[in-house]
C-alpha cells in the first residue's frame, strides 16, 4: 500500500543545506562588497544601524505574526549580545574600509580559534592536544596574513582582529543561551535589541545618505537578514562538519569581488594565511565531531 506522506530523503536534506550554505558564502562576499562601496560616504556607524533597521523591517512581519518568539530566559544577555554583535559589525565596517576585502576575510577566519581559547579560560573546557595545535597552527595563519615583519600592521586587520575577537566573545555567550531560547528568538531579541543601540553612536556621525546610498544600505540589511535566516536553516538541515568546509568560498569569491570592482591584488601570504588559519578551524570542527562520535 502506498502512503501519502512524502518525507524529505536524507541525502536532499543534506545538498539543500550545501546549497544554502553556498549562498551564504556568496551573499557574506557581496555585503563585504557593499560596506566598501558605501565606506566612501558613510561612516561605519551609520551603517550599522541601518544595516539593523532595514534587517529588523524584513524580519518584523515573521516577528509579529509570532509574538511568542519574544519570550526569553535571557532578556539582559541579548542587549550585551546585540551590543557586541553591533561593535563587531562596526570593526569589520572599518576593516573593509581600510583594508583589502580578502585580508579582513582571512583575519574574519580566526573567531573559532578564539572561540577555543575562550572556552578553555571561561566555560572550563579541558584543552586537548589535537585543539591546542589547531590554535597554533591558526595563529601561524593570522601572522602570515598581517605580514608584521613587513612594516606595520594595518590598522584595517587590527579592526578585523577586534571584529573576530568580538565574534568569538558572542559565540560564547550563546553557548548558554541557545540552550533554552529558540534560534527565532535569539534572531528576533538580536534585531530589535541592536536598533536603538546602533542609534545613538549613528546620530553622533550622522550625515544624510544620498538616493544611492540609501538603496545600497536597505540592500545590505535586507542581504543581512536573509544571510542569517539561510545560515540558521542550513546547520538545521546538514552537519556542521559538512558545512564548515564551504565557508572558504567567502575567501576566493572576495577576492575575485575586489580585484574586479577595486583593483585590489591578493599577496600569496594571504591565500597562504587565510587557507592555514581555515585548515585550523575546520581541523576543530572534525575533533568536536569525533569527540561527539564517542560519546555516543
Amino acid at each position: 500500500m502506498s502512503s501519502n506522506s512524502n518525507p524529505v530523503h536524507p541525502d536532499k536534506k543534506q545538498m539543500l543545506g550545501v546549497a544554502l550554505m553556498v549562498g551564504v558564502a556568496v551573499l557574506s562576499a557581496t555585503d563585504a562588497v557593499l560596506a566598501r562601496q558605501l565606506s566612501s560616504g558613510v561612516h561605519p556607524f551609520v551603517m550599522g544601524f541601518t544595516r539593523a533597521l532595514f534587517g529588523l523591517l524584513v524580519f518584523l512581519p515573521f516577528i509579529l505574526s509570532r509574538p511568542g518568539i519574544m519570550r526569553s530566559n535571557y532578556r539582559v544577555l541579548h542587549i550585551l549580545r546585540a551590543a557586541l554583535k553591533l561593535a563587531s559589525l562596526i570593526a569589520f565596517f572599518f576593516a573593509f574600509a581600510l583594508s583589502p576585502l580578502a585580508d579582513v576575510t582571512a583575519i574574519m577566519f580566526a573567531a573559532p580559534i578564539f572561540v577555543t581559547i575562550g572556552a578553555w579560560v571561561f566555560l572550563s573546557e579541558s584543552p586537548r592536544a589535537i585543539r591546542v595545535i589547531a590554535v597554533l597552527v591558526g595563529f601561524a595563519g593570522v601572522l602570515l596574513v598581517l605580514r608584521p615583519g613587513q612594516g606595520a600592521v594595518s590598522p584595517g586587520l587590527v579592526f578585523a582582529l577586534a571584529g573576530a575577537l568580538l565574534t568569538a566573545v558572542i559565540q560564547l555567550l550563546l553557548k548558554p543561551m541557545s540552550g533554552r531560547d529558540s534560534t527565532e528568538t535569539l534572531v528576533a531579541w538580536n534585531l530589535i535589541a541592536t536598533v536603538p543601540i546602533a542609534a545613538v553612536p549613528a546620530a553622533l556621525f550622522w550625515t544624510t545618505p544620498t538616493p544611492a546610498e540609501w538603496g545600497l544600505l536597505a540592500l545590505q540589511g535586507a542581504l543581512g537578514a536573509l544571510n542569517m535566516g539561510m545560515l540558521t536553516r542550513a546547520f538545521s538541515l546538514a552537519e556542521a562538519s559538512l558545512l564548515v568546509p564551504i565557508d572558504f568560498l567567502r575567501l576566493p569569491l572576495v577576492a575575485a569581488l575586489g580585484y574586479l570592482l577595486f583593483a585590489q591584488e591578493v599577496p600569496l601570504t594571504t591565500w597562504i594565511g587565510g587557507t592555514v588559519i581555515f585548515g585550523a578551524t575546520l581541523l576543530m570542527a572534525r575533533s568536536a565531531r569525533s569527540r561527539k562520535d564517542r560519546e555516543i
